[in-house]
């Protein structure tokens, strides 16, 4: 490694620098983005800030003969050519910035004695002969799906390959660092922004490593990247396909097919899990519901989860436990070096799996093709789907935000692969969102239920993918495990007793009840447009001053009006009562806790904010139409509520004073004269 120290400006001097395939996308977020900038910010003048060694790969002359575009500056002016083994996030970080300085700084003014177009023609691209070809100075091999977006969305240059300009996490990633970086330019001056354009390019210092021929380079990228942010297991798994491709002893052009395969494939992952930017999906939950489906093999009959049996793995309900430890199959068993095949030999692994060109390509297919209904089965309302598999494929994607369904991905992914009938696929999530719902209301993680009743979520899975059981067999026995838990098991019984006494308002179920309240609401209102955003509805809770779920009758009661309406209650009724099904109601947008410590008349009709019931949510609106809030209205609306429960999910709690039992709050009846 070279001893010497190399600011930016020097590293940019007659070279050129691409991100190889093997490397992931653009993956820093506002975190790290923001450490970058308080770290040249907060740099002393003069002084100099370590940023670690830049590892870098040389070109090999095969390579730079077919990039087109790049061949004159090569050849004319020298440049070098280097694939970032190691330090592309910050380097690519860096040169979102310079951009970002370049188009906050007008035409014919300088940056420290710099034209503009001097520091796009050493950092960004150079022209040959000021023509409309490109040498991009940094960039993403062509393969990158980042290639396009980052030439058009960050460096602002036209692009007739509008097919290609695929949309990916880590695209939105360097738009988001585009942003971030403009934004906090266009806050200072034009003496601040030089300033900034100092130390970035010449107080941020390196080392330059530039790995030899005998090392594998696949394997040094994997190595390095363990520092910094980890990467993930799909970009492991990038790495090391890419890397056995190399190794597999075939026709050059087999490994060549087979590499584009793989990138390939990935773009399509990436873009379809970063499609839907309200929702990312998680790269890690699609790969391991994949590995599940793919490799998974009948559940075994013994306690513990076994090892993995040639290419497959054993699965025990209960002990839905290997998703953090799935990567070891993968990464240690699966897809490594000494399970190759000698293809041109004859010889083979002595190993159980055999990898070669057909093993991993088809492999890579199927991961291709399953993301697509990933997304799908994600982003249902983004999908193809009829409209009511939208429906119920949104109700059990919210069950899973709640965290009681997380044993059903795979058996809905596989289900819908299975599966193309729309009304069998209707009545199936409709078995499966009643069995979630249930287990909410029984206190139970969902899997509790399977394990009592013996179903075993991925072992139907793994069956339904192989043929072993039809999806008919599949709905009637989720049908039939509605019947035994709640008819044979004592569910309901169990159920009633646990709400005599429980906080409704800390019941995990409680959002996804309301919720699903207000799309009744909606439904009987004729109105289109949904007044609650589901996952700002989910994640708004994070302090004490914000909240979604509201209680009418507010906890801080200091109010006159409160004081007067509860007057006759004790302290531990009045608790009671604050908590109570009836009492909370979903709002709209989230509201500060001392507008909700108002009296009721303010609450529901405040025409000076429009922040009132009056203006939210359909629940909101409802609650709006009462006269006064009194514990008459917190019972009523609780009994409502219950019944709607009924009507909703099919199942009877029972007779009006059951309900009021149900809730908890008998002694309402007694303090307000009511008769039962």
């Amino acid at each position: 490694m070279d001893k010497e120290l190399y600011s930016l400006s020097k590293i940019f001097t007659e070279k050129l620098y691409r991100i190889p395939d093997y490397q992931r996308g653009y993956a820093w977020n506002l975190k790290q983005l923001k450490d970058f900038w308080n770290d040249l910010e907060q740099l002393e003048d003069r002084k100099n800030h370590y940023l670690g060694v830049l590892t870098l790969e040389e070109v090999s002359s095969e390579v730079i003969n077919q990039w087109q575009n790049d061949s004159w500056i090569i050849q004319s002016k020298g440049y070098d050519a280097y694939y970032i083994v190691d330090g592309q996030q910050r380097l690519t970080t860096a040169i979102i910035l310079i951009q970002g300085l370049i188009e906050c700084t007008e035409k014919n003014t300088k940056l420290n004695y710099n034209t503009v177009e001097d520091i796009r023609k050493k950092y960004i691209f150079d022209s040959k002969d000021d023509s409309i070809s490109r040498s991009y100075i940094f960039g993403y091999e062509k393969d990158n799906p980042s290639y396009e977006f980052l030439k058009t969305k960050v460096f602002d240059e036209h692009s007739f390959n509008i097919s290609d300009k695929q949309e990916t996490i880590y695209t939105h990633n360097l738009e988001i660092a585009k942003i971030f970086f403009r934004d906090a330019l266009e806050k200072l001056s034009h003496a601040e922004r030089e300033n900034i354009f100092k130390k970035l390019t010449q107080h941020l210092l390196f080392n330059l490593f530039t790995i030899s021929n005998d090392i594998d380079v696949c394997i040094a990228f994997e190595t390095m990247n363990n520092r910094g942010k980890p990467l993930s297991v799909l970009e492991l798994l990038k790495n090391r396909l890419i890397y056995l491709t190399i190794k597999l002893n075939v026709e050059d052009y087999e490994k060549r097919d087979l590499r584009h395969s793989i990138n390939e494939a990935w773009k399509t992952v990436y873009h379809n899990l970063g499609k839907n930017k309200d929702n990312p999906l998680d790269d890690d939950k699609f790969l391991f519901n994949h590995f599940i489906l793919y490799f998974g093999k009948d559940t075994s009959t013994e306690d513990e989860i076994s090892a993995v049996e040639t290419f497959g793995i054993n699965i025990n309900t209960s002990r839905y436990v290997i998703r953090a430890d799935y990567y070891k199959f993968l990464l240690e068993k699966i897809f490594i070096s000494k399970n190759i095949v000698q293809e041109n030999n004859g010889e083979g692994s002595n190993n159980a799996i055999k990898l070669n060109t057909k093993f991993i390509n088809d492999y890579v297919r199927d991961l291709q093709q399953s993301v697509v209904l990933w997304h799908k089965i994600s982003n249902p309302y983004f999908s193809d789907f009829s409209e009511n598999e939208k429906i119920w494929l949104d109700k059990l994607n919210r069950l899973v935000n709640t965290g009681t369904a997380s044993v059903v991905p795979p058996l809905i992914m596989v289900f819908f692969k299975k599966e193309t009938n729309t009304d069998k696929r209707v009545r199936f999530l409709k078995a499966l969102e009643l069995l979630m719902f249930f287990a909410l209301l029984i206190g139970f993680p969902s899997q509790a239920i399977f394990s009592i009743t013996g179903f075993n979520t991925l072992e139907k899975a793994i069956n339904l993918s192989k043929s072993k059981v039809t999806a008919e067999k599949l709905i009637k026995e989720l049908e039939e495990i509605f019947n035994e838990v709640y008819f044979e098991k004592g569910a309901l019984k169990r159920i009633k007793s646990e709400f005599k006494t429980r906080d409704f308002y800390k019941w995990r179920g409680i959002k996804y009840f309301l919720y699903e309240y207000d799309l009744h609401l909606q439904s009987l209102s004729k109105h289109n447009q949904k007044k609650i955003n589901w996952y700002e509805f989910i994640n708004n809770d994070s302090t004490e001053d914000y909240r979604t779920v509201e209680h009418i009758y507010p906890q801080t009661d200091k109010d006159k009006y409160w004081r007067d309406a509860f007057k006759n209650y004790t302290t531990k009724e009045k608790n009671i009562l604050k908590n109570s099904l009836g009492n909370l109601l979903p709002l709209s947008s989230a509201k500060n806790s001392s507008f909700s410590n108002k009296s009721f008349l303010v609450k529901k009709d405040n025409e000076i904010n429009t922040i009132g019931y009056r203006y939210g949510s359909f629940s909101e609106n409802e609650v709006a139409t009462y006269e006064n809030w009194t514990a008459k209205e917190i019972l009523k609306r609780g009994i409502d509520l219950l019944n709607f429960m009924e009507e909703r999910w099919k199942f009877s709690i029972g007779n009006e004073q059951e309900k009021i039992e149900f809730l908890g709050i008998g002694f309402v009846l007694k303090k307000e004269g009511l008769s039962n």
